[in-house]
């Protein structure tokens, strides 16, 4: 039976993608853009594990075009 809490998707290699992201987005300048970048790591963390790689390519690049859109404006 497979862990519904913390399933195998979200590990990344020895690490758990929620430890990589907290990491990341830790040194983000404020919430919106740590945000929008711990999505796309969230969803590019995955992207091979859960569902159709392709929507979750799709859905990291919907957040980093956010991401820089807010960091050019």
């Amino acid at each position: 039976m497979s862990d519904q809490i913390n399933p195998d998707h979200y590990r990344y290699g020895p690490a758990e993608a929620i430890d990589v992201i907290e990491a990341a987005i830790a040194r983000a300048p404020d919430p919106v853009l740590g945000n929008c970048q711990g999505h796309v790591l969230r969803y590019v963390l995955r992207m091979w594990d859960k569902g159709d790689p392709a929507v979750n390519a799709a859905k990291a690049r919907w957040y980093l075009e956010r991401l820089l859109g807010k960091l050019e404006a």
